[in-house]
């Protein structure tokens, strides 16, 4: 008897004829004893059709009311794919988020999953149903919906996996696993056959959407093995573990894109100490992340800089409120915005022994005319600011640098 979570994403489950042929599949390769909880996005485009939905009543960003709206589009999700089931004459019971015990915290719309008490689920499967759980979603312990963020059915279904020592968490996607690149992009692009978590958490976090990274972490956390594969095909597809087996491998396992992302130029700052300080602590407070970040004088002994840093575009909006205010002030000369970049990056364990990678990428770059705003590195990636049309371009240049000629795993 093996304990399975499966989850299927929103292409996975956009119509009731693909809700019933993922039923059939998952009875098809169901064992007789086996205990199934199954974890649904919205259906197809319901999330973005949602957000349109409010857009029509305000520009402004009421949080908690999105959270509210967004969390009913899986709600719709469970309910249909539990009476398909029940429809097929086996029996199911669909769950919230609250009602499957995930406890979150955070701000709306970024919850953290700080707790999963499943003893409801747990009661469902002991009864011989499949359990059906809407991912995305959860409950704060002041008892407000709160949701996880792009790809949160992802962390919910990986918490889930982990809370009830699941033997495997299954993530069905539109890609047959994980690859070196976006195969939309670069159509050449390797599928690995596994990769560690570190690897997959680096590669998510800089923007390859197969994963949310706080699933990843998820993972790490509670010791899952993750199997991400097509809903569409039968084929083997990628393990994510916590270790690499030993394999060998080059210095570089993938490469990631990211197009939400926005640069901001504060110009002509004092250069003296806590400048910097007080933007990013404004920043901060109103809990939006900052990413790359380059600091310069722009002569010796300058009094003046430019501090430079990227945000996520989908947090322009909201920056742009709290860098005026400081502009406002006094406290800031200038302010530049830039929403037409994107980061193209490059992760792997073993870059810090290879020597070399950096002169290929700019290389890479350089042949292929496209300039490089700003970079940044870290022990397993280096990242570089491009114009965002310029950025597939990019992806597949360096992609062509590290992985010529390399077979399928």
């Amino acid at each position: 008897m093996a304990l399975l979570v499966k989850k299927f994403g929103g292409s996975s489950v956009a119509t009731p004829e693909k809700m019933r042929h993922i039923a059939s599949r998952v009875l098809k390769e169901r064992n007789p004893d086996d205990q199934i909880v199954i974890v649904v996005s919205a259906m197809g485009d319901t999330t973005d059709n949602l957000l349109n939905l409010a857009s029509k009543v305000t520009d402004k960003h009421y949080a908690r009311e999105l959270d509210m709206l967004m969390s009913t589009g899986e709600q719709v999700s469970i309910a249909m794919m539990a009476m398909t089931f029940c429809s097929m004459g086996v029996p199911a019971q669909s769950f919230t988020g609250p009602q499957a015990g995930i406890i979150a915290e955070g701000v709306f719309g970024k919850g953290n999953i700080i707790d999963i008490k499943p003893a409801r689920v747990f009661k469902a499967l002991a009864a011989g149903k499949i359990a059906i759980v809407a991912g995305f979603q959860a409950i704060t312990p002041e008892g407000e919906i709160i949701t996880l963020g792009r790809g949160g059915s992802d962390t919910t279904a990986v918490a889930l996996a982990g809370a009830m020592r699941a033997d495997m968490c299954e993530i069905y996607t539109d890609v047959e696993g994980v690859y070196s690149a976006d195969p939309r992009v670069v159509p050449n692009a390797v599928k690995m056959k596994e990769i560690s978590n570190e690897e997959m958490l680096e590669l998510a976090r800089l923007g390859a959407g197969v994963m949310q990274p706080q699933s990843i972490s998820m993972g790490s956390r509670f010791h899952v093995p993750i199997h991400v594969r097509s809903t569409f095909s039968d084929n083997e597809g990628t393990i994510i573990r916590e270790d690499n087996f030993g394999e060998e491998k080059g210095p570089v396992c993938g490469v990631a894109e990211d197009y939400n992302v926005a640069r901001i130029a504060a110009v002509g700052v004092e250069n003296v100490p806590g400048t910097a300080a007080m933007i990013f602590n404004e920043l901060d407070k109103n809990e939006i992340p900052v990413d790359m970040i380059v600091q310069s004088v722009r002569r010796i002994n300058d009094r003046r800089g430019d501090i430079i840093f990227t945000v996520a575009s989908s947090d322009l909006v909201e920056a742009k409120e709290v860098l005026e205010k400081l502009k406002a002030d006094g406290r800031i000369n200038n302010i530049l915005y830039d929403d037409n970049c994107a980061k193209v990056s490059i992760v792997g364990l073993e870059m810090l022994s290879a020597p070399g990678v950096e002169a290929r990428i700019f290389g890479a770059l350089g042949r292929k005319n496209i300039n490089i705003d700003i970079v940044s590195s870290s022990k397993n990636s280096i990242s570089c600011l491009v114009p965002r049309p310029k950025v597939d371009e990019a992806i597949r240049s360096i992609h062509a640098e590290f992985f010529k000629n390399k077979p399928q795993q």
